[in-house]
């Protein structure tokens, strides 16, 4: 088996579930990502190197382009996650759900799990000022939402749905349009937990009106 056959077939499992070669490479990749962030947060991204980071890990700088091909992605390191949720709430959906229906359910329940993709934490303003000082992280979070595009208009299209191109691109703008209200509320002060029934309705919204633009 290939690693990318491996890597793929580990997606969705479990730490328990995992075979122990793969749960170790999991744990030194969230090692890596959490000791990064760590110094990206006190010093700022662009005041601090791979090689540092590879050093506070105690490992080689290859070893960190080996699980993260750029220095943006050992921040950003949840872009493919969100991308492989998206889709996999569209090809995993319930017999009886439609497309939407299926990607409404995963948003309430990322937010019901507490999950950092539903953007509603007291620890998101600290990781949110990074992205907006450095442009290079900037660039990778629009990058990002494009991936996300596509990976869901792959989905989509293996839903048959009629223009899954547009529906992805529609789903990702309203969804990020949620994220991003909630993202500047919790920069202003807000607390989170005054955030939780704000954030479900505008989602319950956003959706609603999705659902009124499809055919």
């Amino acid at each position: 088996m290939t690693e990318e056959q491996t890597e793929e077939q580990s997606k969705g499992q479990t730490d328990a579930e995992l075979p122990l070669r793969e749960r170790k490479k999991r744990e030194t990749r969230q090692r890596i990502s959490d000791i990064a962030t760590g110094l990206f947060q006190e010093r700022g991204f662009d005041a601090v190197t791979v090689a540092e980071v590879a050093r506070a890990a105690d490992v080689s700088a290859m070893t960190v382009f080996n699980y993260f091909p750029r220095k943006e992605d050992l921040y950003l390191d949840r872009i493919p996650e969100a991308a492989e949720t998206f889709a996999a709430a569209v090809r995993g959906r319930r017999p009886d759900e439609t497309p939407l229906a299926a990607l409404r359910r995963m948003a309430l329940e990322l937010l019901d799990q507490g999950h950092p993709l539903a953007g509603v934490s007291d620890r998101f303003p600290a990781f949110w000022r990074v992205v907006i000082e450095s442009p290079a992280l900037r660039a990778r979070a629009r990058e990002g939402t494009e991936e996300l595009e596509t990976a869901l208009a792959e989905a989509l299209a293996e839903a048959s749905v009629a223009d899954p191109h547009l529906l992805a691109a529609l789903t990702v703008a309203a969804y990020r349009s949620v994220f991003v209200t909630t993202a500047r509320r919790l920069l202003a002060g807000d607390p989170a937990a005054e955030l939780i029934d704000d954030h479900r309705a505008r989602m319950d919204a956003a959706f609603d009106a999705l659902e009124r633009m499809q055919p």
